[in-house]
């Protein structure tokens, strides 16, 4: 029996790369296309304020299709929808480059988020079964080569715009690559599927509302996350007065610093837990977010922006995983929180934008901290379901949704 369970946690662990592997691919799609912005804003024409537009409908293409990838999933089976999902996704990293003007750069953008929240529900749900089946936390590891694989992503993007290429042949080449690496990895994923009697999961429903209340903690970690990202180097440039070099670095800081908490992470939630970690995790970016608010000088207030950036980087994927563990169906209650969170990811710069608008940037900053506090609060909503032993997934490479012990 020690033999059969030896066998399962390797051939999980194998499965765990894999999907290592996958995220890594994902984010480099991210890194890729985020450098080009630029060159794609020249070639359509588009001002800044149609840019913004623009840059909207990732997010919104994302909302839309989530829904679906719990279909495609009791259809195809886990591996396969992962395949063609993730696949979808960096063939339409060329899309955007190929627009000729505002209009069809807004459906390249849609198609561009339908298929990247699809295949993020698809493989998510994979990594939560192997969660389950290892025992222990890996889910902030995978995102933590989500991450890396944005920041290569984004390198390569950086050279290839420093020498000049055209766009339109720099993510042609990068879908090319990014695809035939994304096929490998899916080779070894685990391959979830549905009991043969199961019902199929209705294309557009409301998660449970267990899933509801965990999206709501992501919602939270998420909104300071992007008012963060966004809003950081404008912060230190017009309320600290300090230099364009220095504004930006803090912006660089802080995603290096969700990177590394990221890959950090997972030891950190198998010793003291989900709630604690998440509790004393918005305790840190509360305090952050205090010392961005009262920072008398740009050094002080990028100390609290790493620490916004620390306390939130676990959040999303240990809500991944409780959604996981929260019903019947893991990428439905997925795909539920992904919505959530992504709704957050859409709202968050331009709320912060109105308030500053309305009040100032501080008063702004002064909401992110109220809403980083929420992760102190609803940290509770995250103790769902517990993670099956490698012995109790079976042999088979085959994992069936049901209730979860």
């Amino acid at each position: 029996m020690s033999t059969e369970v030896d066998l399962e946690k390797r051939r999980l662990g194998r499965a765990r790369f894999a999907v290592a592997a996958v995220f890594c691919v994902h984010g480099a799609v991210t890194g890729s296309f985020a450098t080009r912005v630029p060159w794609i804003q020249e070639h359509t024409g588009a001002s800044a304020g149609q840019l913004g537009l623009a840059l909207a409908f990732p997010a919104i293409g994302s909302v839309v299709a989530m829904p679906l990838a719990g279909t495609f999933a009791h259809r195809l089976g886990g591996r396969a929808a992962l395949r063609v999902l993730l696949s979808l996704w960096t063939l339409s990293l060329v899309l955007p480059s190929l627009a000729p003007n505002l209009v069809t750069l807004c459906a390249a953008l849609f198609v561009y988020g339908a298929t990247a929240g699809m295949s993020d529900v698809a493989m998510n749900a994979i990594g939560v079964e192997i969660e389950n089946g290892l025992g222990k936390s890996i889910m902030s590891g995978l995102h933590g080569m989500w991450s890396v694989g944005a920041l290569l992503g984004s390198a390569s993007g950086a050279l290839a715009a420093h020498l000049g290429s055209d766009a339109r042949l720099h993510h042609a080449l990068a879908a090319a690559v990014l695809t035939v690496l994304g096929l490998i990895a899916c080779r070894g994923v685990l391959d979830v599927r549905s009991a043969p009697d199961a019902e199929p999961p209705p294309r557009f429903a409301l998660p449970p509302k267990a899933a509801l209340l965990i999206g709501m903690v992501g919602f939270c970690a998420v909104f300071a996350e992007g008012a963060s990202l966004d809003w950081s180097a404008v912060y230190l440039r017009d309320i600290l007065d300090t230099s364009a070099g220095v504004a930006a670095a803090s912006t660089t800081a802080f995603t290096l610093t969700m990177a590394v908490t990221r890959l950090a992470g997972d030891k950190v939630v198998d010793r003291f837990g989900s709630v604690r970690t998440v509790r004393a995790g918005g305790g840190l970016a509360a305090l952050g977010g205090v010392l961005v608010v009262f920072a008398p000088n740009p050094v002080l207030a990028m100390v609290g922006f790493a620490f916004l950036g620390l306390g939130v980087a676990v959040v999303v994927p240990l809500a991944f995983a409780a959604a996981g563990r929260s019903g019947p169906n893991a990428s439905q209650a997925i795909a539920g929180v992904a919505t959530i969170t992504y709704t957050s990811g859409l709202i968050a710069p331009s709320a912060i934008g109105g308030i500053a608008d309305a009040t100032s940037l501080m008063v702004s900053f002064g909401l992110v901290t109220l809403l980083a506090f929420g992760l102190v609060v609803g940290a509770g909503v995250l103790r769902t379901g517990a993670r099956k032993s490698a012995g109790q997934l079976g042999t088979q490479d085959v994992a069936t949704p049901g209730p979860r012990a």
